[in-house]
This record gives structure tokens, sequence and C-alpha cells, in this order.
């Protein structure tokens, strides 16, 4: 079977999760999480974030930060929609900045980049802030049913080959 990039090194590995005891229901919460907290609009964070969601909530780890990085890109592409719904909630200044732009200040001084984009940074937080519960329960409720069903078919094939 030709498997893509996206199967092979994540659903693969979620499914393989599910294989080892995982429950739908914390697999589906890991996941969704990993993506709300992967696209949190502060470069560098969400490592931290996601790990520190894991431990609190009792989530799987592995599931939570794989997710998170493969958001990255995602993460990036969001960065100046928040900023600009940010600058229409507090009526702030328009910042001229591509998430291109950004990503290389953030990685030439982390510091820098930070003191420059602060107010604006501070803005996106709390739009993603405003949008985040909303966005991990609807994909919480997608994702759960669907690991459900992915769990009752590998406890069918686990059946048929011990019958």
């Amino acid at each position: 079977m030709n498997e893509g990039f996206f199967h092979r090194r994540l659903v693969r590995p979620l499914l393989h999760l599910l294989r080892q005891g995982a429950t739908p229901e914390k697999l589906a919460l890991s996941v969704a999480l990993g993506i709300i907290l992967g696209v949190f609009p502060m470069l560098g964070a969400t490592t931290t974030l996601c790990a520190v969601a894991a431990f609190a909530l009792r989530l799987n780890l592995p599931a939570i930060q794989m997710v998170n990085y493969f958001v990255f890109p995602l993460q990036l592409a969001l960065l100046v929609p928040f900023f600009r719904l940010g600058e229409k909630l507090f009526r702030a200044p328009h910042l001229a900045l591509s998430a291109a732009q950004i990503h290389d200040m953030m990685h030439a001084n982390m510091g820098n980049a930070f003191r420059s984009l602060w107010a604006t940074m501070w803005h996106a937080m709390v739009v993603w802030c405003l949008l985040a519960p909303l966005c991990a329960g609807a994909l919480y409720a997608v994702l759960a049913p669907a690991f459900r069903g992915a769990g009752r078919r590998i406890s069918a094939r686990v059946s048929e080959a011990a019958g």
C-alpha cells in the first residue's frame, strides 16, 4: 500500500496509540489541543503549552506534541490573520509584516523581535484566547467519534485474529 507522508507520519502513529490502549476520547482531546495550542500566535511557545496541557489534563504527550509539530506551517500561516484580527479588535495601528518576515525576525533575534512585536502579539493572543475554546470544542466533536470508530475497527480486527 502506497501511503502518503501525512498518513505515515501522523495517522498511523495515532492509530498505533489506540492499539496500545489510548482511549479514543483522550486521543481526540490530545489531537484537538495539539492543533489549537500549536497555532498559538507566539513562535516558540507551543511545545511548552502542549507539554503543560498534556501533564495537566493527563493526555498523551507524544500525540499532542506530534500534532503540534505538524501544525507549525499552519501556525505561520495564521500569524498574520491573528495579527489583523487583533488590530481590528483593539483598533491598533496596522503592522506591515508578512509571516515570513516575522519568522525571520524571531530566528534572527528572539528578544528584539519580541520587544518589537509585543503589542501586536498580545492582541493576537487575546484573539486566539477568544477563538481557541470554540475551535477546540468543534475539533473534539469531530475527532472523538472518528477515533471511537477507529478503536472499534481495531478491536474487531484483534477479536478476529484471536478467534
